[in-house]
């Protein structure tokens, strides 16, 4: 099966042939399969903001190409409108863009620009609004008289309801507190196990990308640095840092235990840490 996105040597450049001229993306190429959960990381201005805008054609991309299915999302203007309901792209703090009198017709107003049936949008907005804890009776109330985080999740079931296939999240959890970060990362990972969907997220928190994602894209000075699983990745902890990446908290411990000479392994969550403490308390070399 085909990937559901191919980024293709892709560059931009903005400003270019001014004096402002800055290189934001240079030869970035990869693949995206159906329902995989990447993380994207990497420090602020490596390109990864202005590579999630290219993913559904909110930018054009000044080489390269982006595939959705195997087509150029820029083929023609009716494919671009559609690439951008399939590839759909949440921003960091998306609460602040709700804007309609109800929680329902906020969550309906991305279905309603793709002229569906009434019936077809009632659907969706009630089933968006459960997968993202929002009750019956919120729906029908003002999203300004919610809590942040009902906010937000108000905002990602806006998204969630015109079903894209990939769902992009930049910084989802960013401002809440650890009960509200668990909650919408399980939102997010129910969408994407129900509806078969990519889940692509832009997180500085190593911690989050460690434990949900598959995969991690790491971006650095314009140009894809790292692509591999996070065991992979986080086994390159020292180029990390180089990079200006924090590491796992764990990861940076275990680091150090091996530096202090321990026979322990790389290990990037509390679970695997936890296994590995074990073995060494009952002496066991690991593999």
């Amino acid at each position: 099966m085909a990937p559901i996105l191919e980024v293709k040597n892709l560059e931009h450049i903005y400003s270019a042939g001014t004096p402002f001229e800055h290189v934001a993306l240079k030869d970035v190429s990869f693949c995206v399969e159906r329902g995989e959960f990447i993380g994207i990381i990497g420090h602020t201005g490596s390109g990864k903001s202005t590579l999630m805008q290219h993913l559904n054609g909110l930018l054009k991309p000044t080489g390269g190409n982006v595939l959705l299915d195997g087509k150029d999302i820029w083929s023609d203007k009716a494919f671009t409108r559609q690439s951008r309901f399939r590839v759909g792209l949440v921003f960091q703090y998306p609460e602040y863009q709700l804007f309609e009198e109800t929680v329902y017709k906020d969550i309906a107003f991305g279905p309603k620009n793709m002229k569906l049936k009434a019936e077809e949008i009632d659907r969706r907005v009630r089933e968006a609004a459960g997968f993202v804890g929002i009750t019956e009776a919120q729906l029908e109330s003002s999203p300004f008289d919610l809590s942040g985080g009902q906010k937000r999740r108000v905002a990602i079931a806006g998204v969630i309801a015109m079903e894209p296939e990939v769902l992009i999240l930049d910084e989802p959890t960013a401002g809440l507190d650890p009960e509200g970060r668990e909650e919408i990362l399980a939102n997010i990972d129910g969408y994407r196990k129900a509806k078969n969907a990519t889940i692509m997220m832009v997180s500085h928190s190593m911690a989050d990308v460690a434990r949900m994602t598959e995969r991690l894209l790491v971006m650095n000075d314009a140009t894809l640095a790292m692509d591999g699983t996070p065991e992979e990745v986080f086994s390159h902890a020292d180029e990390l840092v180089a990079m200006g990446l924090d590491i796992p908290d764990v990861t940076a411990v275990f680091l150090r235990l091996r530096q202090m000479g321990l026979d322990v392994p790389n290990v990037y969550t509390t679970h695997q840490a936890v296994d590995a403490l074990s073995r060494l308390k009952r002496g066991e070399r690991h593999a």
